[in-house]
């Protein structure tokens, strides 16, 4: 296994947490911050826009976890370093989403 296979995965594991907000919110039809909002990341876009930004996340974090390398479930190295990319995402998207819906 190479150096970047680990790199992949955890960039990965960073836009599969970070689809997660995006899409949820875009399907329930809610208003919600993206790159793409007035002003970036602080104004609201559509549900449509946040779809559209959730299913891009979804495929990248998919080419990044099963299309670099061989990433097995069962290695517990590659879970963790996929998890670690998911986890500092996941705490980057509460302190940013959160200074705007009351989660500071």
């Amino acid at each position: 296994m190479r150096w970047f296979h680990y790199v992949a995965y955890f960039f990965g594991g960073a836009f599969l947490a970070n689809a997660v907000p995006h899409f949820v919110n875009g399907i329930s039809g809610s208003p919600f911050q993206s790159p793409f909002a007035s002003p970036p990341g602080e104004g609201l876009s559509s549900s449509t826009v946040n779809v559209l930004w959730g299913v891009f996340n979804l495929a990248v974090g998919y080419l990044l976890v099963c299309r670099v390398g061989t990433f097995e479930l069962r290695r517990t190295r590659h879970v963790l370093v996929l998890g670690l990319g998911v986890l500092l995402m996941a705490i980057m998207g509460a302190r940013a989403f959160g200074r705007f819906h009351g989660g500071l």
